[in-house]
């Protein structure tokens, strides 16, 4: 009764079309990547010809789910009903079966103005950096249709420690860098491996090509924004340091050059609590052809500790990963869930809030390898078998954690950036939701006027998903 009463009465002032209800889905969560001169710039959708053209093609990426109930796109690979994590990347079932409806209603453009595209940053997405780190010249990558892994090492020239609130990767060729992954090391201390090269930069994959093991201090992946340190947390970058970047160069069909940067942005504020940083990893063990071997490590927790981020990490045999705590009362923390690893869409996942894994606990990490030819990434063929190491034929089981000693209250501090709406759909500030507010979102959006805590749903856009959800909400 509830979703016909919904329904109805949308029915009666809306009809789907582009314009007005699938271009803000699109806009808001696919066009930053698909348009010119960025990763997905092979599949532009920058206006209603673009998507019309490859409806179906989209339908498909968002609706597919034999990939354990998880669609192809937006690129999300942990499982959102394992455990929250920050900025997560999905689209509402609201969001699918509207534009799963629109399609079958023969997606009609419409006749209203069209919803304008955003404004992507092409500077920082934080704000004006305090330290710019660019590339020395540009490296060439040929247009070959090959998978390319490349190190930098940049000179930070610091004769002082760095107080640093937030790190930011800047690719120069967004059509060309698939991610990328930041470590620092001590000044010159990796300028053999660059001088053994005769292009700039060194070949390198999955690490650094390091003898030793060093913290991970920022990445990049397309659509992943920076996280900012809360106010008095932060992290120093010792004196006399140079950073190494490694960029992984998406397969391309013509020639290019890229340029990137490293923005570094330092506390106004000395920093009072100082992020550690713990490399767990596993180096002892070897993966038979023909079969998927799982493996499971154990981490004990000695002293209460706030999770602020993770990073699970392995190659191309890697298939699923699950990382979660137990206290010593044995109740379970679930912290990440990937249940189809992919090389290409990796990044550092941070809990919405410091996550309090309490001293006594144990974190277990499980990671499924498929070394068989049913895996179409294995990179032997046929399959051997296959050991540690940073190469592409090597595998890992790597994951940076990145930790604070925990203080009272950590469990209410927020990894994301803050928003002063206390309850989104109360548009007529009562403190409470009700029909008032409907009335009141449907004469916004009518009126195209925008009121303050009407974007329910948090698109970035007030439209009759908001409708929908408010209605959802106020019913039960």
């Amino acid at each position: 009764m509830k979703k016909i009463f919904i329904y109805i009465f949308i029915s009666f002032i809306y009809s789907i079309n582009f314009n007005e209800d699938i271009a803000p889905i699109i806009y808001n969560n696919c066009t930053e990547c698909h348009r010119p001169n960025e990763i997905g710039a092979f599949l532009p959708f920058e206006g209603y010809n673009d998507v019309y053209n490859n409806r179906y093609l989209i339908a498909y990426a968002i609706s597919y789910e034999d990939r354990h109930g998880q669609p192809l796109m937006p690129p999300w690979p942990p499982d959102r009903e394992y455990s929250t994590l920050l900025d997560e990347r999905y689209l509402t079932d609201q969001e699918i079966q509207l534009v799963l409806d629109w399609i079958e209603q023969d997606a009609p453009e419409g006749d209203g103005i069209e919803y304008p595209i955003p404004e992507f940053p092409d500077g920082s997405a934080i704000g004006n950096p305090d330290i710019i780190l660019e590339m020395e010249e540009p490296y060439f990558i040929a247009g070959d249709y090959e998978d390319k892994y490349r190190c930098y090492v940049l000179p930070i020239n610091n004769d002082q420690d760095i107080s640093m609130s937030a790190i930011e990767f800047r690719p120069g060729n967004k059509e060309a860098v698939h991610h990328a992954i930041i470590t620092y090391v001590p000044a010159g201390t990796a300028n053999y491996l660059d001088n053994q090269d005769p292009e700039y930069g060194y070949e390198c994959y999955g690490g650094f090509n390091l003898p030793y093991e060093t913290d991970l201090i920022g990445g990049y992946a397309p659509g992943v924004t920076s996280v900012e340190y809360p106010e008095n947390i932060g992290r120093t970058l010792p004196a006399n340091s140079d950073i190494i970047v490694q960029l992984h160069y998406a397969p391309l069909l013509n020639d290019a050059e890229d340029i990137s940067s490293i923005n570094i942005f330092l506390k106004d504020t000395p920093i009072e609590r100082e992020i550690s940083q713990y490399i767990w990893s596993d180096w002892q063990f070897a993966l038979a052809p023909d079969q998927e071997t799982t493996i499971t490590n154990q981490l004990y927790i000695q002293n209460d500790q706030s999770l602020v981020n993770i990073l699970p990490h392995s190659h191309l045999i890697g298939k699923s990963w699950e990382i979660f705590a137990t206290t010593s009362e044995n109740e379970i923390i679930p912290i990440i869930q990937i249940k189809n690893w992919d090389f290409d869409w990796q990044s550092f996942y941070y809990p919405e809030y410091l996550l309090k894994i309490p001293g006594g606990s144990t974190i277990t990490a499980t990671c499924v390898y498929d070394n068989t030819s049913n895996n179409p990434n294995n990179p032997n063929s046929p399959p051997s078998w296959v050991y540690p190491g940073d190469g592409t034929n090597d595998e890992m089981f790597f994951i940076p954690i990145e930790y604070l000693d925990y203080q009272i209250g950590d469990e209410n501090i927020y990894l994301g950036k803050i928003d002063e709406c206390l309850l989104y759909g109360d548009i007529n500030s009562d403190n409470g939701l009700n029909v008032l507010d409907v009335v009141l979102l449907v004469n916004s959006i009518l009126n195209n006027q925008e009121l303050s805590c009407s974007d329910l749903n948090l698109d970035e856009v007030i439209n009759i998903l908001d409708i929908v959800l408010l209605i959802e909400i106020i019913l039960g």
